[in-house]
């Protein structure tokens, strides 16, 4: 896990978007944000670059690769899986289907969005500084060969 690398936000609500941007702004992280309006864009950044996010949040009800296919797809790949890059759901709602189906997946997290801005913010900042706490495997591209 990479503590300075980018936080990946896969979220295809522009408002929400600029909810969590405005948070990140107040908050003395420095990790860049990366947002994505779908998860195979996510899927396909999170593959094809070197770059190294520190966390993943992503919504679950999205066009093209919904977030429980999405992490699916990152958790079967060997060299994503190695990256430990936590990955987190942030849902409008938590329907018991949902949760289970998520931690079946070997999720880190599973958050419904409040719908205050300061709860949002409070549950940010409790997310990022318990992950820049948390020990995780060094991640070393192409150990296993």
């Amino acid at each position: 896990m990479n503590k300075n690398g980018p936080i990946v936000i896969i979220e295809d609500d522009l408002d929400d978007q600029q909810i969590l941007t405005e948070i990140f702004n107040e908050l003395p992280y420095g990790n860049k944000l990366v947002f994505f309006d779908d998860g195979v864009q996510a899927l396909e950044y999170l593959t094809d670059t070197d770059i190294e996010p520190f966390l993943v949040l992503s919504d679950i009800n999205m066009p093209k690769l919904n977030g429980m296919e999405l992490r699916d797809k990152i958790h079967n790949n060997e060299d994503l899986r190695l990256k430990s890059i936590p990955y987190l759901f942030f849902s409008t709602s938590a329907e018991q289907k949902h949760v289970i189906d998520a931690y079946s997946r070997s999720i880190q997290g599973f958050f419904v969005k409040p719908s205050s801005y300061d709860k949002l913010k409070a549950i940010i900042i409790k997310i990022v500084e318990y992950w820049q706490e948390c020990e995780s495997p060094k991640y070393i591209k192409n150990a296993q060969q």
